[in-house]
Parts: C-alpha cells; sequence; structure tokens
C-alpha cells in the first residue's frame, strides 16, 4: 500500500472509532475502507483485523465511560465473557451461514429499529422511575450478550447499536449509560471473535495495530462527546447511524 492508502485507512479508523463508541456501527465505516484499499485481503483477514483495531478503540470507549459512570461490573464482566464465548462461536460459525439470506434480514432489523426510535421520542433520554429487578437486568444483559455476541462473530455491523437499543428499551436505562454497557459487552464479543480469527490465521497484526492508535483517538472522542452532549446527542446519531447501516448494507446486498 502506498502513503494515499495509508491515509484512508487511518482516517476510516479513527471515524469508526468515533461513531462506535457513540452508538456503535463503526465497522460499516471500517471494513468497507479495508476492502477497498486493501482488496487483496480475504474477507476472513479484513474481519479479523478489523477486530484487531476495534478491541483498543472499544476498550479506551469502555475506560472513559467507567470513569463518569457507575456500572453493574458484577453483572456486565461476566455478560463480556458469554459475548466473548458465544462471538468466538460465530466466528468459527461463520463460513457455515449463508448471508444471501442473513443480511436482508439484518437490514429489514435496521429499518424497524429506527421506526422504533424515530416513534419512542422519550427513549433512552430519561432513566425510568420504577427500577427493573436484579432478575430482569441480569436476564436481559446476559441473554443480549449471548445473542448479540453470536451475531458480532458471524456478521457484525450495528452490534453496538442493537445492545444500546435493547438496554434502553427493557431496562429504561438513558442512551448514555446504555452506550457504556453496551461497550463492555461489545469489548468482550470483539475479544472472543478476534481469538478464532487470530487461530485462524486471519489477522494483519500491523496494520490492525497501526490502525488502533486512530481508532483510538476517534472513540475517545466520541466517548467525552456522548457523555459531555447527553442522551439527546446520541439518539440523533443513533437514527443516523441506523437508517445508513441500513442503505449501506441494502446497496452491499442489491447494488
Amino acid at each position: 500500500m502506498d502513503v494515499g492508502d495509508w491515509a484512508v485507512l487511518l482516517a476510516a479508523a479513527t471515524a469508526a472509532g468515533w461513531v462506535d463508541a457513540v452508538v456503535g456501527g463503526g465497522g460499516l465505516i471500517l471494513l468497507p475502507a479495508l476492502l477497498l484499499v486493501a482488496p487483496q485481503l480475504a474477507p476472513q483477514a479484513a474481519l479479523g483485523t478489523n477486530k484487531l483495531t476495534a478491541i483498543f478503540g472499544t476498550g479506551a470507549a469502555v475506560w472513559t465511560f467507567a470513569r463518569r459512570i457507575p456500572l453493574r461490573w458484577s453483572v456486565l464482566a461476566p455478560a463480556a465473557l458469554v459475548a466473548a464465548l458465544f462471538a468466538g462461536a460465530g466466528a468459527a460459525a461463520v463460513s457455515l451461514i449463508d448471508r444471501e439470506v442473513f443480511i436482508p434480514i439484518v437490514i429489514v432489523v435496521l429499518v424497524g429499529v429506527a421506526v422504533f426510535v424515530a416513534a419512542r421520542p422519550k427513549l433512552g433520554s430519561e432513566t425510568e422511575q420504577h427500577r427493573p429487578s436484579a432478575t430482569r437486568i441480569v436476564t436481559v444483559i446476559v441473554g443480549a450478550a449471548a445473542v448479540i455476541g453470536f451475531y458480532d462473530g458471524i456478521l457484525g455491523p450495528g452490534t453496538g447499536t442493537f445492545l444500546i437499543l435493547i438496554f434502553a428499551a427493557m431496562l429504561g436505562s438513558e442512551f448514555v449509560k446504555s452506550a457504556a454497557m453496551a461497550k463492555v459487552i461489545n469489548l468482550g464479543s470483539n475479544l472472543g471473535s478476534l481469538a478464532v480469527f487470530a487461530i485462524g490465521g486471519h489477522v494483519w497484526w500491523t496494520l490492525g495495530l497501526t490502525m488502533a492508535v486512530c481508532n483510538v483517538a476517534g472513540s475517545m472522542l466520541g466517548s467525552r462527546m456522548a457523555l459531555r452532549r447527553g442522551a439527546g446527542f446520541v439518539r440523533v446519531v443513533l437514527l443516523v447511524v441506523v437508517v445508513a447501516m441500513a442503505v449501506r448494507l441494502g446497496f452491499q446486498q442489491f447494488g
């Protein structure tokens, strides 16, 4: 790759880190950039290299959020481990999934998410007055970690977005806290899928670690903006990213 190629990938890594920290979906920026600039990469190598980069950005976001937002680590830490295990299983099962069928389903889900968020203006804008029971919190967080973690290993686009929506809708958490919890689970799923890709030799370590520097910078900027600007800002970015993901996947599938 020449200097221009590196510049494109580093800029994409920065933008992906910012988007991923706020609402998830950074993979839809970085993965297409990787496949465009480095077409010699096999799809598995692009996925594995993207995961390596994303781990550092996600870790930076977790660190930034955790310093400002109290998190239930007794639930989130085991749930992140669950996400890692299921994401690893998903990554191992990539070759068994018919993506020609799977991607349209994801597009429909994303459109439904956009409509759901637009139709409920108070969703994620304030914490529910009636706190959910401890059983409900554990069930929702661990269940989401398993299901979305497996999805992250197989495909991945919008993993953080789906987690944020689940936590906001089912636990009554406002968007910023939902984003913080989502990052912890997403860190686990990234680690699990990366382990499988690395074992298979599908990681370009030099490129992934270089992009990680820019991804961390974008992630820290995004998480700090989310903390400073609050739920309204996250809601707007969430809607924009969800629509963009649906359009991007639609173009990829049918364009």
